[in-house]
């Protein structure tokens, strides 16, 4: 019998990108081993390693510890309604970044994280997409292949993919140690 993980509307595939990875842990909220632990930050005062999604996903872990497991700022600074940002920031697993991470929206709405960017997104990437990344980061087109012509998913500098959820658009979020 497979356990089915809670589903989260912002971060689709939480196993794909690394943020949810098979754990024999017990979970420091609930204080159940259900096989999985979540693996991204936790902003928190409290010291916490082993979180289960399950206690992400209902807000528990959140309410529990006064956590959070995404910047809720950037999201505030872009209007985005108050749901949805404690929706992202309060039970939706986070990502890794080098630095502070930045959940990208798009359509009045926060965007679907999908894991670092392939190198398939970037040689396929749209004009929309790259002008919309240029104008986010205030780069221009010799930046942008400085920095994709080595680009390797995982590496430094690291671009991450977000889909927008109404439109469909690819969204790239950007950073480096």
């Amino acid at each position: 019998m497979s356990i089915e993980l809670p589903s989260f509307r912002y971060h689709p595939n939480p196993i794909d990108t690394g943020a949810v990875v098979e754990s024999d842990g017990t979970c420091q909220c609930c204080g159940q081993d259900r096989g999985f632990m979540y693996t991204g930050s936790i902003y928190s005062t409290a010291d916490l390693d082993d979180i289960c999604p399950w206690c992400i996903a209902d807000g528990s872990a959140s309410a529990k510890f006064d956590a959070s497991f995404a910047d809720d700022y950037p999201l505030i600074a872009a209007g985005i309604q108050m749901h949805v940002v404690e929706e992202v920031a309060c039970r939706t697993p986070g990502y890794v970044s080098w630095q502070q991470d930045s959940w990208l929206v798009h359509c009045g709405d926060a965007c679907e994280y999908h894991g670092d960017a392939s190198r398939e997104d970037i040689c396929n990437v749209s004009e929309n997409t790259k002008a919309a990344w240029m104008a986010e980061y205030k780069l221009d087109d010799e930046d942008w292949h400085q920095i994709t012509d080595s680009y390797t998913p995982g590496g430094d500098p690291a671009i991450y993919k977000f889909v927008c959820r109404h439109c469909r658009q690819i969204l790239f979020g950007w950073d480096c140690s």
